[in-house]
């Protein structure tokens, strides 16, 4: 039976019984789960077609199944830390993860897991640490494996995608609060698309949004998506706008170093520092006062180092700079453009030069023949940059690194000319948006939920401050579930 609503005064260009605003990981998973419960669907994508699948098609493609319900709870909650999330969240969100292998073998895909254990234990100290297990769809990681399964199965279903149509208002009947539908835009025009059951927001965070960066991340002055640039806060606009909460604001998985340029929405991964090979040639980083400031080679915990036995963000003092010598230089292309993830390689974005000589013409790699004038071309003390090359020189010597610890690619920086890039916190995404219950519903203050408003995935993700590989993803298959499940159960109204 439909439900009778007051008269609103909208004109409406569509509807459907469930509008999905975004389209990656988790609104592909609402989508299929709520037209595999009867409701027709459609989803709306901000980017253009080609470009669609948000930070899951350019992720790893790892996705977090846990091996145990109960060890599932005690690991999510020592991963909180002191930012704990409510006991019924956590065991929804446990419960659910466990079936996610399932639920990929319903759509004919085939988990593989990809690390063995504990390798792919980011936290192994932690209680329950041992029930993380990380798979993805086929014998290939990454590649947007797991992403062309997910839309291969909303194709499969014939489930439709509006490209190009970003969410801009969510349409709320003021008699009785609940979301009726979502304003757009389509080749400029307004577009109206009534939900005649509910609205679901997976249209990720705010990692392209520099405004709601230094609004929300008080540590970082900036800070550059290395996934999809189409990510830039607009769920957390639209969810505050008729009332919801936010939770988790200043987790973000990330940060690391990387290269940003004016040319480019998304950065691009540095290999010496990235990648755990050893390479030929000296490098370090330093930061604006020209000292070194971490290890360069430690492989964060997805932006989370050590320090002092307590777990803290990887410090980010900017500007900061990779200085290295010609030895590294001429070892091979400074950016890996055939890696099996993040946005540039995987959209081809752009082509990188085998030799590095298009960068170093562009200006992207500042080159001077001695350590004082790279100082200068920097913006740094001359006298100081060469004395931080000369002690990491020395530990080079020494055979071990008496500052920070490294014990990778211990090499002087000694082959001119010299070289630097200067580097920019990136992440791949960010964890905080609407505050979401158990049903994945969006609610407010006050813990009640905004009726026929839901979310998944990235946008008011569950994760609070430590962060488990492969978790995201995952989440966005767990919760958009349990949103898509929910939301086609609404009753519809006219």
């Amino acid at each position: 039976m439909e439900l009778q609503q007051p008269s609103l005064t909208v004109e409406w260009h569509r509807q459907t019984d469930v509008v999905v605003v975004g389209y990656g990981g988790a609104g592909a998973s609402v989508a299929i789960t709520a037209h595999d419960a009867g409701a027709g669907v459609l989803i709306l994508e901000k980017a253009p077609e080609g470009q669609e699948g948000g930070n899951t098609r350019v992720a790893g493609q790892g996705y977090l199944t846990p091996s145990s319900v109960d060890k599932a709870i005690a690991y999510f909650n020592a991963l909180c830390g002191a930012y704990t999330v409510p006991e019924e969240m956590v065991r929804v969100w446990a419960e659910e993860m466990c079936r996610n292998n399932d639920w990929l073998k319903s759509l004919n895909g085939d988990p593989v897991e990809h690390h063995l254990q504990p390798e792919g234990i980011e936290f192994p100290e932690l209680p329950g640490a041992d029930c993380a297990h990380k798979y993805h769809h086929g014998p290939v990681l990454g590649y947007e494996g797991t992403w062309k399964l997910f839309k291969s199965a909303v194709e499969q279903r014939r489930i439709e995608v509006l490209y190009a149509t970003p969410g801009k208002e969510l349409i709320q009947n003021r008699a009785t609060g609940e979301i009726v539908g979502v304003r757009t835009e389509r080749e400029g025009n307004p577009f109206n698309i009534k939900a005649k059951r509910a609205v679901v927001l997976t249209c990720g965070g705010f990692e392209n949004n520099q405004e709601m960066i230094r609004d929300y991340l008080s540590n970082l002055p900036y800070c550059y998506p290395s996934g999809t640039p189409y990510n830039t806060g607009d769920g957390v606009k639209m969810a505050m706008a008729v009332g919801a909460d936010l939770w988790h604001m200043n987790n973000i998985t990330g940060p690391w170093y990387a290269l940003k340029v004016p040319e480019f929405p998304s950065t691009f991964e540095m290999g010496p520092l990235h990648y755990r090979k050893e390479s030929p040639g000296g490098m370090i980083a330093v930061s604006v006062d020209g000292k070194r400031f971490t290890d360069e080679k430690h492989m964060s915990a997805h932006g989370k180092v050590k320090a002092r036995g307590q777990w803290i963000q990887a410090p980010t003092p900017c500007p900061m700079f990779m200085i290295f010598d010609h030895a590294l230089f001429s070892a091979g292309p400074l950016h890996d453009k055939n890696l099996h993830h993040s946005w540039n390689p995987i959209l081809r974005v752009y082509d990188w030069s085998d030799d590095n000589s298009a960068e170093l013409a562009k200006g992207w790699i500042k080159k001077a023949d001695t350590i004082p004038r790279l100082a200068e071309i920097i913006g740094q003390d001359p006298a100081t940059l060469e004395d931080t090359i000369n002690e990491w020189n020395e530990y080079c010597k020494a055979g071990r690194d008496l500052e920070f610890g490294r014990t990778k690619m211990l090499s002087p920086i000694k082959d001119a000319p010299f070289y630097a890039v200067e580097l920019s916190p990136a992440f791949i995404n960010t964890q905080g948006g609407p505050r979401r219950n158990a049903k994945g519903q969006i609610v407010q203050p006050n813990g009640s939920p905004i009726r026929r408003l839901y979310s998944a995935g990235e946008l008011g993700s569950i994760y609070s401050f430590l962060y488990q590989g492969t978790g995201n993803i995952g989440e966005c298959m767990a919760f958009g579930r349990i949103a898509g499940r929910n939301a086609a159960a609404e009753r519809p109204w006219r």
